[in-house]
């Protein structure tokens, strides 16, 4: 199979994600369906909050737009240019989570680009979104068929293992498939840093960092580092528009359980009726909970960046990754900061 088959057919599989992203009206010559198959994966993404509560059609959408939109030949083709093409494809086994729609995207496509074949084990909070865009792959690049496979259960032979999860699931990674070459991944976060200097429209913009999937992306800002003598009344002026979801059942059970807990406990916390403050430098905060502390120079904030960086996914600010971008990553932002691409075409061979 030639590499140009799989980005046509990931390009074309773009243009159908980002209509589907848009809600947009069918259209065959687009996107390359039936108006039937269409309205079938319209009806998919409207019944994912009935297999997970935190799949909302909005949130689905976002997912599918932001990486429709990557899916360009031009993006697809610019980026595997920079890497070899596996003449003699590797069953690579990918271990999926599932805390934010098509969340192993990334490592589907990077498998199957490079030239090698995707055994994805789903995660039960994810199961249906993948396996229906693949589909759809395959109708566009019928040669990937053989390349396709996706279980819930138990997997079977492999080459090599991607596998992402929690802190805990490192010990059972490490445990079954720590002696084949692996990626495992485990529990990052992502922090905002402020200058003092930005507008209202750039903390708007910090609040999707923090409320996009509802916080629970390991690219969503969970920490703020603010300069000293910051007036906290302006970070809440800025993301008052994310008011509204405090209405979703589950983050707003979330946010009472934490207040609850936290108050009884009598820890200090600042509220604005949708999400909590409290001063701590702990890095990771409870979800509905923003941690946040305050510095007083450049070389005491660098010294909190370095000290966690094995921790850290995204740093959003002026002078780190744009605000209102952290869940924006490019192909070549790779998790963690392993590239993925160089693993399956070099270290494997």
């Amino acid at each position: 199979m030639k590499q140009k088959e799989i980005i046509d057919g990931f390009a074309q599989l773009g243009k159908l994600m980002c209509a589907l992203g848009e809600k947009k009206d069918w259209s065959s010559f687009e996107i390359g369906v039936t108006q039937v198959e269409y309205e079938s994966l319209q009806t998919l993404v409207n019944r994912q909050i009935s297999y997970n509560g935190w799949f909302t059609k909005e949130n689905v959408r976002k997912s599918l737009l932001e990486l429709g939109k990557l899916l360009s030949l031009e993006e697809l083709t610019e980026w595997s240019r920079e890497y070899s093409y596996v003449e003699l494809p590797k069953k690579i086994a990918l271990i999926m989570a599932g805390n934010i729609p098509l969340v192993g995207f990334h490592d589907f496509l990077c498998v199957l680009i490079s030239g090698n074949k995707a055994l994805c084990k789903l995660s039960s909070d994810d199961k249906t979104l993948l396996p229906a865009l693949g589909e759809h792959l395959i109708q566009f690049a019928p040669a990937l068929k053989e390349r396709i496979e996706f279980t819930e259960g138990r997997i079977g032979k492999f080459d090599a293992v991607i596998a992402t999860g929690s802190d805990n699931s490192l010990n059972y990674f490490e445990s079954y498939f720590g002696k084949y070459p692996h990626i495992f991944r485990k529990n990052r976060t992502s922090i905002a840093v402020l200058d003092g200097s930005e507008s209202k429209a750039a903390i708007e913009r910090l609040g999707e960092d923090i409320f996009s999937y509802f916080g629970l992306g390991c690219r969503n800002v969970s920490h703020l580092i603010l300069p000293e003598g910051f007036k906290l009344e302006r970070f809440f002026e800025g993301v008052f528009n994310y008011s509204s979801i405090i209405h979703n059942n589950k983050y707003g059970n979330n946010y009472d359980y934490n207040k609850a807990v936290y108050l009884l406990n009598q820890h200090a916390l600042l509220d604005n009726n949708f999400v909590l403050l409290r001063e701590s430098e702990d890095l990771f905060s409870p979800l509905a909970m923003i941690h946040y502390h305050y510095y007083s120079n450049e070389v005491e904030l660098m010294d909190y960046i370095n000290t966690h960086q094995e921790k850290l996914q995204v740093v959003v600010g002026n002078n780190f990754v744009p605000f209102g971008s952290s869940q924006c990553p490019e192909l070549n932002d790779y998790a963690d900061g392993v590239d993925v691409l160089k693993f399956l075409t070099e270290d494997l061979n």
